[in-house]
């Protein structure tokens, strides 16, 4: 067999690998974007390879596409979705801003293998795999389409198991008193369990404001074709593909009401990229409260204990790193940082469309697989084995200064400061300080001295 074949567009032949599905396009935006090792994302692909197959449902049901044709086109696209043609999907995403040449690629790969499996010539990558559409209109439904099934099917999975792992934690340390810390000095006194909540309740606001998001990112541009008119589409088409991809998908999806819009704004994404990067902002801070709890373990604060994951020092032996909070404030600073492109690329919507729509797809859906991954790996390998070291917090608790908050309301907030400062200066306990300074004696002191108590136990 040859090693090439050849394939022809609108502009002549192409030699095209004779293993692959792909056609002539596919093979000039090969030749022409060597930029990059980016290509386009799995999940994108197989968005693009559902709405084909809703497509093509529209068409049949509107009786534009006779039923030989959709079961090619259907045929195709389940061996996509499958996974099953693997390897012929390989576009940068430096490529048309539109996304045209991967809708393209999508379209060759589905007709050349739908015309493999009905034996016959049925399908032509434009006329009968791309009916009723343009890139103009796909890219962005493949866009918002990836988004919600990665959010609902990945992410808020993810979301939810370290939900759990939380208010496991938050219940196991409700009585678990140490000291709290502002400005990275001491502060009154906390429970454990209070601050987990503080994460908890984080993380349970971000999966709200992702989930505020959903109603945006549920409408498809589908319909509106080249510039919105819906030329060569069909009546009622819109509304048709809505409802097959919602058929396919499992998902509610709907037409978007105006299809100028649809094509030129990308603000659905900049909004639910936004909560993204409140989620990677949150997962920052918490993965840093870990790791300075877990400092140590003899010089450092030391009231947590993290996993023994895997040695942590090629010449320290023995020593063990919070490598998973390292990973979560990695993959957190690339989330911020693909917010920034997203949102410059968004407002690039000259006239009828945005021509920045691989890289936004790009930098969303990497955001959204990494902190789904992170957060996973995260729960795995340290949450769900972090415990409290009590005797650290007890100890650091007893040792803060801030203690001497308690006295306010018996010896006022100068006499409560003098009364820490003496102790600070001399290395005195606050009992001590106090009972020198006849601020208190020692049995007023110890009638109203109870740490324990300032956490609101």
């Amino acid at each position: 067999m040859s090693e090439y074949r050849i394939e022809h567009d609108s502009m002549g032949e192409v030699p095209v690998p004779s293993h692959r599905y792909w056609g002539a396009q596919t093979q000039r935006s090969l030749q022409n974007f060597h930029i990059g090792w980016e290509t386009m994302p799995a999940e994108l692909i197989y968005a693009l390879a559902l709405l084909k197959k809703g497509a093509a449902m529209a068409n049949l049901r509107l009786g534009k596409l006779d039923q030989d044709r959709f079961d090619a086109i259907s045929a195709a696209c389940g061996e996509l979705l499958a996974g099953k043609l693997e390897g012929n999907f390989p576009l940068s995403v430096w490529q048309t801003g539109s996304g045209t040449q991967s809708n393209m690629n999508v379209n060759e790969v589905i007709a050349r293998r739908g015309n493999e499996i009905a034996g016959e010539a049925l399908l032509h990558p434009n006329d009968h795999v791309n009916m009723s559409q343009s890139s103009n209109d796909v890219f962005p439904s493949a866009m918002h389409l990836s988004a919600v099934l990665i959010l609902k099917e990945h992410l808020f999975p993810a979301l939810d198991g370290i939900l759990a792992t939380l208010r496991r934690l938050e219940e196991e340390n409700a009585h678990v008193v140490k000291s709290g810390r502002t400005h990275l000095q001491d502060a009154v006194p906390i429970t454990l369990g209070q601050e987990i909540s503080g994460w908890r309740a984080s993380l349970d606001q971000d999966r709200d404001m992702l989930h505020a998001a959903l109603p945006h990112l549920s409408t498809l541009s589908l319909g509106g074709t080249a510039v919105g008119t819906g030329l060569n589409a069909p009546k009622g088409f819109d509304r048709e593909a809505a409802r097959a991809v919602s058929e396919l998908s499992g998902h509610s999806f709907e037409t978007a009401p105006n299809k100028f819009h649809a094509l030129t704004s990308r603000d659905e994404l900049v909004f639910a990229h936004g909560a993204l990067k409140a989620l990677a902002g949150d997962l920052m801070k918490i993965a840093n409260d870990v790791r300075w709890l877990s400092s140590g373990p003899r010089c450092g604060l030391g009231e947590l204990h993290i996993p023994e994951n895997e040695p942590g020092s090629s010449i320290m032996p023995g020593k063990v790193n919070p490598t998973q909070c390292e990973a979560v404030t990695m993959a957190a600073v690339q989330v911020m940082g693909n917010d920034a492109t997203l949102g410059f690329a968004a407002s690039q919507g000259n006239f009828e469309l945005n021509v920045f729509l691989p890289v936004i797809a790009y930098n969303f859906l990497q955001s959204a697989v990494l902190l789904t991954d992170c957060i996973a790996s995260f729960d795995k390998n340290c949450l769900a084995g972090l415990t409290a070291d009590q005797e650290k917090c007890r100890e650091n608790l007893y040792n803060s200064l801030m203690l001497v908050t308690a006295l306010n309301p018996y010896i006022g907030y100068e006499k409560a400061a003098q009364t820490a400062q003496l102790a600070h200066r001399e290395g005195l306990s606050l009992r001590e300080a106090c009972i020198r300074l006849g601020f208190l004696t020692g049995e007023e002191f110890d009638r109203v001295f109870h740490p324990e108590e300032m956490a609101g136990l």
